[in-house]
């Protein structure tokens, strides 16, 4: 990517799929701004005309770059991964790619859905669940999702998800480790989890994209 090309993350500040874009635009060396987009002020911006044109999902976060704009987090980062190839967040053999996109995915396909904003709010609004199941729910899902990753880490995980570096799996890991000690999940049972994002929170470049970092932070 030419240095100065600059990109456009509309972010919110506790989105774990926003706070994975971050880590990876960081590890990448990449400049870009940060446009909040707030996830229950006026009723959730996210849900606004305006933003609808650039996500028509109404989620978050949106990728800008020049005229073209990227939804979904893992596209993002596959994006990333193609235009800006170093440092690589991939390993260079198919074997050890599809070993991270499957731990990638398990997080963000599997665990992530269930546990999001507007899940939970569905949950509370509409099915009258109280907060007590709410967060059995959360829990739930998320520990046995998190026990799985685990036992996925068993092979070929070394400093971090895939070896000793950094990559795309661990840029999804840690988000969702971190809603997971907010929420008060019990990760006990978990400690090649607990390792690899203690490693990763060594990391610069990553405690710059952590929440409580973003212009946005409340």
């Amino acid at each position: 990517m030419p240095e100065s090309a600059r990109l456009t993350l509309y972010s919110y500040w506790r989105s774990s799929a926003s706070y994975r874009v971050r880590m990876a635009l960081n590890l990448k060396g990449l400049d870009y701004d940060i446009r909040p987009v707030h996830l229950v002020k006026d009723g959730g911006q996210q849900h606004s005309a305006e933003y609808l044109k650039l996500n028509p999902q109404g989620l978050v976060p949106a990728l800008v770059d020049g005229q073209t704009v990227i939804t979904q987090s893992l596209a993002m980062l596959e994006y990333l991964e193609e235009r800006c190839p170093a440092p690589a967040l991939l390993p260079t053999d198919p074997v050890g790619r599809a070993r991270v996109r499957a731990i990638a995915a398990a997080i963000a396909c599997d665990i992530h859905p269930l546990n999001n904003l507007r899940v939970l709010k569905h949950l509370v609004d509409k099915l009258g669940v109280d907060e007590g199941a709410k967060l059995a729910w959360y829990r739930h899902w998320t520990e046995t999702g998190l026990q799985s990753v685990e036992t996925m880490l068993a092979s070929d995980a070394g400093d971090f998800c895939h070896g000793n570096e950094p990559g795309i799996a661990d840029c999804c890991l840690l988000p969702q480790v971190y809603n997971a000690r907010r929420f008060n999940c019990d990760l006990s049972a978990l400690p090649r989890v607990q390792r690899i994002c203690s490693n990763l929170e060594g990391i610069e470049a990553v405690r710059r994209a952590a929440p409580e970092q973003q212009p946005d932070a409340e």
